[in-house]
């Protein structure tokens, strides 16, 4: 399919870091794709939380499993704007990359550590791990540290960035991934398209994650005008269904109202807009959207899934649990340098490098890790679901 003006075209490709002859097969977003998914860090994913930790039961999403579902969004929706696809799935693919074991207990426990360590730090930001590992910390190459992908594919993994780390980046790159924080212009529209497809994946896959786990009822999704809508049609189209089937047919509608929404709306800001070409896009404001109707209701959505899963005791208190771990790993490798690999790292860059080696972690090789080095299991008492 031919692609759009306003698409991100692989000839007209802002390069890599480090210069490289070209792939005789491949362009080179679909060249950053395969390294991502040949990368250690992505493999990594798949042992790494979502919302429910890796011990908790086989059929939840781990981080591999929601990348996976972002980027078949993403494609979708890509394909019918006359968007990259090979971009989008790279970005998609990558865009967690830099997450910590435990999901976001994770992240803020290990931002914690670091701020309290080394106050100078910054703390600890996903998307900009993301980035520290496709730049720097995979070892793959003989010619370079991290997987050398292109700015575009970069760029859309940097989803968020403080203004202080913008800053910082922009000085190592001038111009570079980090400049669009700097002057408030936009991603291209690959990387604003991926960014709601990873919102669409979640939210959907969180109300399945969450039913199946026991911590939410069918009918407490009644309360969410945007389901109790997909319940109803699949209600009236199947009378008498119950169980997974009718929580897979209202998911599946989930899904499908919101994609459409996208495609629709985001074609309505294209032809209002009219970005001559991908460097033009990125100048206006987002123009891959939801409608306003759909962005209420999606938030809408978002602040039932936070009350009654992310804020719900049961999974809290496994939070507590899963932050003390990191905290006790990041203490027990501070007071004994031999225990992790520093590299030779000393001062700030020290803690940064232990920041790194955790956030490598999966969640079962942290715990176990963790049980190596304090003689304790934190979760042996908990119940699996299947």
């Amino acid at each position: 399919m031919a692609l759009a003006p306003y698409a991100s075209d692989p000839a007209l490709c802002r390069g890599r870091r480090h210069p490289e002859p070209p792939a005789p097969t491949r362009d080179d977003y679909q060249r950053d794709r395969d390294r991502i998914v040949h990368s250690t860090a992505f493999r990594r994913l798949v042992y790494k939380t979502q919302v429910f930790l890796n011990h908790e039961g086989d059929l939840f999403r781990t981080r591999l499993t929601h990348s996976l579902e972002v980027a078949q969004l993403a494609r979708s929706i890509a394909r019918a704007l006359g968007l990259n696809e090979d971009l989008v799935e790279a970005i998609a693919l990558a865009h967690d990359l830099g997450h910590t074991p435990f999901g976001h207990a994770g992240q803020d426990a290990l931002d914690r550590c670091l701020r309290n360590a080394d106050p100078g730090s910054g703390g600890f930001e996903h998307n900009l791990q993301s980035l520290r590992v496709v730049d720097q910390l995979e070892e793959r190459y003989a010619d370079f540290d991290g997987l050398n992908l292109s700015f575009e594919t970069r760029e859309g993994i940097l989803k968020h960035c403080s203004g202080r780390h913008a800053k910082a980046l922009e000085a190592v790159e001038p111009g570079g991934v980090a400049r669009r924080f700097i002057d408030g212009t936009q991603p291209s529209l690959e990387a604003q398209l991926c960014n709601l497809a990873d919102e669409i994946a979640y939210n959907a896959h969180d109300v399945d994650d969450g039913v199946r786990s026991g911590l939410i009822g069918i009918e407490q999704l009644e309360e969410v005008p945007l389901v109790s809508r997909c319940l109803a049609q699949v209600r009236d189209r199947h009378p008498g269904l119950t169980g997974r089937r009718l929580l897979y047919e209202t998911l599946r509608r989930l899904l499908s109202v919101q994609v459409y929404d996208v495609i629709d709306a985001s074609r309505v800001a294209l032809a209002t807009l009219a970005p001559a070409d991908a460097d033009a896009a990125r100048l206006g404001p987002a123009m891959i959207c939801f409608s306003p109707s759909m962005r209420q209701e999606s938030a809408a959505l978002k602040r039932f899934l936070f009350r009654c899963l992310y804020r719900h005791p049961q999974v809290l208190a496994t939070t507590e649990r899963a932050q003390g771990v990191v905290q006790e790993l990041f203490e027990a490798f501070d007071a004994d340098a031999a225990e992790w690999p520093q590299r030779g790292a000393t001062g700030s860059d020290r803690y940064r490098a232990l920041a790194d080696h955790i956030a490598g972690m999966t969640d079962r090789y942290a715990l176990r890790e963790h049980r190596r080095m304090t003689g304790r299991d934190v979760f042996e008492a908990e119940p699996r679901v299947a």
